[in-house]
């Protein structure tokens, strides 16, 4: 059982090509299957956090798969609709920009500590929802008007940077505590 988490964790990462398949085999207009497994890759980022906690099972392996898993899928989500001509080129870039920030401050961090990961906060699992919704909103309804499109995703977009700064905080606490103090 304490193995779960990272098999949650490696499922959701063996959806991602799953998903860019189903995304660009769908025929038709709405994007009902590559939806339906992105919903299931997003159910997995909470089970796998959920069962970590709940079975005291949180592991190295796991600090590493849940962010690469959840980055992965982010990245090919934005990067399928944005060649799908569905948002502008910019926000999968800006996008991505952030998602680099992260990977690289949770590098520092690991570095800096030896193994402290910065957990997730309410802000970052609502902008998690909100990307969420407005991907699979702009999949499904794929009549929605490009410039209300955009002003959705930069929505969404904006919510990242939001959950983004809310970590600085912890970052900069982290920071300070003396490099590899967390090392056992």
């Amino acid at each position: 059982m304490r193995l779960l988490p990272n098999v949650i964790s490696l499922f959701r990462i063996l959806l991602v090509p799953v998903f860019i398949i189903a995304y660009f085999a769908d025929e038709r207009d709405i994007k009902t299957l590559a939806v339906l497994v992105y919903a299931v890759a997003c159910a997995s980022d909470f089970l796998d956090g959920y069962f970590a906690r709940r079975l005291q099972a949180i592991s190295t392996l796991g600090k590493f798969l849940d962010p690469l898993g959840d980055k992965l899928m982010t990245v090919s989500v934005m990067a399928c609709i944005t060649i799908d001509g569905l948002i502008p080129l910019w926000a999968v870039l800006v996008a991505g920009c952030k998602e680099i920030l992260m990977a690289i401050g949770g590098f520092i961090i690991y570095r800096r500590t030896g193994a402290q990961v910065l957990p997730s906060n309410i802000l970052g699992k609502t902008s998690t929802v909100i990307f969420f919704l407005i991907c699979a909103a702009l999949m499904l309804f794929r009549g929605i008007p490009g410039a209300w499109a955009t002003a959705l995703i930069s929505f969404a977009i904006v919510m990242m940077f939001v959950a983004l700064a809310s970590y600085f905080k912890t970052y900069v606490s982290v920071m300070k505590i003396p490099e590899k103090a967390g090392k056992s």
